[in-house]
């Protein structure tokens, strides 16, 4: 296999992975900052180049309805979204994670109104990180393109069958130009087969889908559902090895930057993470023992790999790009404290929560954050003095 590195723009590099995947459905609406995406598949099938239908709708909502459809008659489907967008779906995610339909999504972050903004955080996925689907997280367009193809495969393993969602910044990522290594038509044929459906709508054979559950056998059902996203987790560590085996480039649920002998460690996902590697080698030429923790598997979520991965770290600094309104902290920090609990050695967790809206989070404010937090050290419980910094 010969890679060809090409200079796009990441959205259209996400839609060129679809096209490889030779997705079969593709249904969305157009929202900022994730229409580029669909605009180019739109023109890869009206073009001849990738054989699928597209199907226009009048919102989100029908959009991720018609996925269910088309997944449900056992397509391979494809959508995205972004924002509003996202929670105007928030209905039809459950649905299509609770009837095991192996839809893939692009979502291009943003941040939430009101206030109206276009520009990136995380609060739309996090107000959907319980929704049942899997969910990813990219740092640059090289993992937006190869985590986008990685997705399909993983999604309709019949052992797995779970929406999956690849997370990329809004604009951040979406509108940046950026060096793709592509992968020829003929590595991802080999790499990810014909989608073959364990079960689908047909006339001719007809089945039941998604139908009602009496509460004798509801929590049945749920239990059931959240075993398979959680058992989900070595699937999608063995579609990695595969597709590192394929093209070099290797995944894991938490990747680490400069973890030797850290005490500190900041923890990010998405895009920040280049911006804080800058700033933890800052730190470490000032003599600051400092490492860096990059999330990339937000559902299932990754416990063990999260306690090997903090192993004698004295302090976590947690960087959310959403808040959890009225509670505190942010989400991945509350989750962090979750995977924590109970360990007889963890260390203090110090929650901030920065970049909201767009706004830039250079690598003096990851600095800052770490200044903070040493100074917290010593203190007695750490619940007395968990800080939330609004920053950037």
């Amino acid at each position: 296999m010969t890679d060809k590195r090409v200079g796009m723009e990441v959205s259209i590099a996400a839609a060129e992975a679809v096209k490889l995947a030779r997705a079969e459905a593709i249904s969305a609406y157009p929202i900022t900052p994730q229409t580029h995406i669909v605009e180019h598949l739109a023109e890869l099938v009206a073009d001849g180049e990738l054989d699928a239908e597209f199907v226009p709708v009048e919102s989100e909502h029908t959009a991720l309805s018609v996925c269910a459809g088309t997944s449900a008659v056992g397509a391979r489907t494809y959508t995205s979204t972004s924002s509003q967008g996202l929670e105007l779906m928030h209905e039809i995610l459950f649905v299509v994670a609770g009837m095991r339909l192996p839809i893939v999504m692009s979502v291009a972050n943003r941040a939430l109104s009101a206030p109206l903004s276009i520009w990136n955080d995380h609060s739309d996925i996090m107000a959907a990180r319980d929704c049942g689907w899997i969910q990813i997280f990219t740092e640059n367009g090289q993992e937006v393109f190869d985590q986008t193809i990685c997705t399909f495969k993983i999604a309709e393993d019949r052992r797995v069958l779970i929406p999956t969602i690849v997370n990329l910044d809004g604009f951040t990522l979406s509108h940046v130009v950026e060096s793709i290594l592509e992968v020829s038509q003929e590595a991802v044929d080999q790499f990810l087969p014909p989608y073959q459906p364990l079960h689908r709508l047909h006339p001719d054979q007809p089945i039941t889908m998604g139908a009602f559950g009496m509460p004798e056998v509801y929590s049945e059902a749920k239990k059931a559902q959240d075993m398979a996203l959680r058992n989900s987790y070595s699937v999608i560590l063995e579609v990695w090895k595969q597709w590192g085996k394929l093209t070099g480039r290797h995944y894991n649920p938490i990747e680490t930057y400069r973890m030797e002998g850290a005490k500190v460690a900041l923890l990010t996902m998405g895009s920040f993470g280049e911006v804080a590697m800058e700033a933890v080698d800052r730190m470490r030429g000032k003599g600051i023992p400092v490492g860096l923790l990059k999330l990339r598997l937000w559902r299932p979520f990754p416990f063990e790999d999260i306690r090997k991965a903090m192993q004698g770290l004295e302090m976590l600094v947690v960087m959310d790009r959403a808040i959890s309104t009225g509670g505190i902290g942010g989400p991945v920090a509350s989750e962090m404290k979750s995977a924590l609990y109970g360990q007889a050695k963890r260390p203090k967790i110090i929650s901030f929560i920065a970049g909201l809206g767009g706004r830039d989070v250079p690598p003096e404010v990851f600095e800052e954050m770490v200044d903070q937090a040493l100074k917290l050290k010593g203190k007695r419980k750490i619940e007395e003095f968990y800080t939330i910094g609004i920053r950037g």
